[in-house]
């Protein structure tokens, strides 16, 4: 048997994302953190659902060109890391195949290889018992045993069953599966893919499939509808300081007590400065003090509001950089989950927001269209989790604009990133400026288990509260906020300076209440502020610097 039919090939492409969607909360569950975001099928299905979707438009007939349009259709729906390696493998078979009419035994082996050497080359520092591990002992199979075969379908299987046997052996490569007692979710997400092609028989691919691509909108922060008399400050107030003056922190104390929504960062030879404000003069006042002052941008927010409100035309009251219609030097994209975040965002200076994160990655598509809204020469893009990465690097590779992806894994290291921008240097020196100092930000995430594990010697019931550092699960418990003092108690060390708490949508108030209260009265030589975040599952998302 070959698979010489355009027609069936499809079906069981389609038959393929069937069988995901059918699984994915399956292939979910692997995930080896309980956390209530896991999403390698999620992720791996919306990213098959847009290459059925592309496939089908194009209605092609060969193939090699088949494979391609599926190949093309995942590139640009890629969601998270799973999903974009995912896209590589088919990117890679896709290749591999070449303008083949016909899938026999040695066209299967030559895209498969491909397939696993497209997807390592992906990665920068691949990490085996994942799904890579698992495409490649597949590859490896075709390329050792393929001469033996001369059926398809029983060379198929085989493939499938050795995948299986590498899928099982994911536990012992990567200590983290086996403590959790799982395999991999991404290998586990393939084995299904290819489970899905063997068996389309079985599978009713004559289904109506939705294929319209789910889009996590890029869209702009939504303005309340009130009359502005509720905004406590009114002048939206950022300058940078030439300085060497390095107790930023005693600036930042001084001038707190002139407004709020304060972000203070210091960079070489300069602090850069954002506040709310009814004195700004008086703020500018200060920072004389240090020294001289540039980029001093001062927006009465009243004024925007009632502008805004009546229907006029706001651009005047706004920063040039995010006015879409003007070529600017520079040009920023954010990934934000949660309105407060948003909000944040925009303040400073924030192109575009892509809404997503966790519980929903972004995918290159998305990414894309974000990029093509911003006339600018220069795109800095804030992924804001290390899911979110991959999908803007390889938006980057089909952008012919000059994408500067900025490796933020947390909002706020994408926060502290931004603060640390400055218009005078060059692209490149940004680049390097931007990246060097999100190591100087640790992130704290409060959630709830959604099942019952053991990690790292930490028995987990389900709905327990549980807080996380740096990809490991430190500390759990009942109690959400002596959960979250024990996990600062570990991160915080004698380097430490500030603690920003960004509390979620569904924390209560009597809660952010006593936390602040606690970590007043234990941390008094630390600066504390809390903001509303209104991120969704997260009770307190925490930056310590």
């Amino acid at each position: 048997m070959n698979i010489t039919d355009g027609k069936l090939f499809t079906t069981m492409l389609r038959a393929a994302y069937l069988n995901l969607e059918k699984n994915k909360e399956e292939v979910n569950r692997l995930n080896v953190f309980p956390v209530p975001d896991g999403d390698t099928g999620t992720n791996m299905s919306l990213t098959l659902k847009s290459a059925i979707k592309n496939m089908e438009s194009e209605n092609n007939e060969n193939i090699s060109k088949i494979a391609k349009a599926f190949s093309t259709g995942s590139l640009m729906g890629a969601r998270g890391n799973s999903g974009v390696i995912t896209s590589q493998i088919l990117r890679g078979f896709a290749q591999g195949i070449e303008d083949s009419e016909i899938i026999d035994v040695e066209t299967l082996k030559n895209g498969l290889v491909q397939a696993y050497k497209v997807a390592y080359k992906a990665v920068m520092k691949p990490t085996e018992g994942t799904i890579l591990t698992v495409i490649r002992g597949i590859g490896e199979f075709a390329e050792k045993n393929y001469k033996n075969y001369v059926d398809v379908k029983v060379f198929f299987d085989d493939l499938i069953k050795e995948g299986k046997k590498v899928l099982d052996s994911t536990p012992e490569m990567l200590p983290v599966l086996k403590q959790a007692g799982v395999v991999d979710a991404g290998g586990m997400g393939l084995i299904v893919i290819l489970d899905g092609i063997l068996n389309y028989e079985n599978i009713d691919s004559s289904d109506s499939i939705s294929v319209e691509t789910v889009k996590v909108n890029s869209t702009s922060f939504p303005i309340a509808q009130d009359t502005g008399e509720d905004i406590k400050y009114g002048y939206c107030t950022e300058f940078m300081i030439e300085t060497d003056y390095g107790d930023y922190l005693k600036f930042r104390n001084d001038i707190s007590k002139f407004g709020d929504s304060i972000l203070v960062v210091k960079g070489d030879g300069l602090i850069k400065t954002h506040i709310h404000t009814n004195n700004p003069g008086v703020v500018l006042e200060k920072a004389l003090q240090l020294g001289q002052l540039k980029d001093v941008k001062i927006d009465n927010m009243r004024i925007q509001h009632n502008h805004i409100i009546a229907g006029e035309e706001a651009d005047k009251y706004l920063d040039p950089a995010i006015n879409p219609d003007k070529k600017t030097k520079y040009g920023f994209i954010s990934v934000s989950s949660g309105d407060g975040f948003s909000k944040l965002f925009k303040e400073l200076g924030v192109n575009e927001i892509i809404s997503g994160g966790q519980t929903m990655n972004p995918s290159t598509e998305t990414i894309l269209e974000a990029i093509d809204k911003i006339n600018s020469d220069n795109i800095f893009v804030f992924p804001n989790n290390g899911n979110i990465i991959l999908a803007a690097e390889q938006a980057k590779s089909l952008s012919e604009k000059n994408i500067i992806v900025i490796k933020s894994k947390t909002i706020p290291q994408g926060i502290t990133s931004l603060l640390s921008f400055d218009e005078e240097l060059s692209p490149e020196e940004n680049e390097k400026e931007m990246n060097e100092v999100l190591s100087t930000v640790k992130t704290a995430q409060l959630t709830f288990s959604i099942r019952d594990t053991e990690i790292n010697g930490l028995k987990i019931k389900k709905d327990d509260i549980i807080g996380l550092e740096g990809g490991e699960i430190l500390s759990t418990g009942k109690k959400l906020n002596k959960v979250t003092l024990d996990l600062l108690n570990k991160i915080i060390d004698e380097d430490s300076s500030l603690i920003t708490v960004y509390y979620g949508e569904d924390t209560e108030d009597k809660y952010v209440n006593d936390l602040e209260r606690k970590l007043t009265r234990i941390y008094q030589d630390l600066d504390i502020e809390f903001v509303n975040g209104g991120q969704p599952l997260y009770y307190y998302i925490i930056s310590v610097e």
